[in-house]
């Protein structure tokens, strides 16, 4: 499928099947997510794939009623990191080391700069930070996810402190950002024949030769 074609077959999801998602296709999609672009090479959130209807029905009563949580084949919890420190900064320094070769101290300019532009932020600012680069890994992957025909339905719209309890988050350093509903529209969802509604181009792009 091209891209074209896959980003006009998407939408978001009302009402998922009652199929699941195979190992390769979820392996494949995360992996895309993985990959995804961010400040600095930086990745300050983890993704939770959870399967577990249990869990899924806890975590119903703090979805605003959106019960594609429970009832698509996965949810996919997008969550930040919570310590934005020269801890976190020195720990991606090794994983530099680990995966480019060389040593700490051939990065210890990059590093310096990091810790610097960390410290001049608020804890606000530095969540906030967090935030854009879960909503860039969001939006790489609902992108992948249409290339590989994976249905999805992305929400930011739900109770953060409610999923944070359930999953236990605060006590991984992690709190909830944003969430999607993985799986395979229903034949009997009204909304997936729908056009899309969208800036016609000329509206939307302005080329400044």
């Amino acid at each position: 499928m091209s891209i074209l074609n896959a980003l006009n077959w998407r939408y978001a999801v009302k009402q998922f099947s009652n199929t699941t998602l195979n190992s390769q296709q979820l392996e494949s999609l995360l992996e895309a997510t993985r990959l995804s672009p961010g400040a600095f090479g930086l990745q300050p959130y983890r993704l939770l794939l959870i399967s577990n209807p249990e869990l899924r029905r806890d975590l119903l009563a703090h979805s605003m009623g959106q019960d594609k949580v429970a009832n698509a084949s996965h949810l996919l919890v997008f969550a930040a990191v919570t310590q934005i420190d020269e801890t976190f900064v020195a720990e991606h320094i090794q994983l530099m080391v680990h995966q480019r070769g060389g040593t700490a101290e051939e990065y210890q300019g990059f590093q310096a700069h990091l810790n610097g532009y960390f410290r001049d932020m608020t804890e606000q600012e530095k969540a906030h930070w967090a935030d854009q680069q879960v909503y860039l890994a969001l939006g790489n992957s609902l992108t992948s996810a249409a290339l590989l025909g994976i249905d999805s339905c992305p929400m930011t719209g739900f109770d953060a402190a409610g999923y944070d309890q359930v999953l236990g988050l605060a006590e991984q350093g992690l709190r909830s950002v944003a969430i999607c509903a993985l799986g395979e529209r229903h034949a009997d969802d009204a909304v997936a024949g729908l056009p899309k509604v969208r800036l016609p181009a000329q509206v939307m792009t302005r080329v400044l030769a």
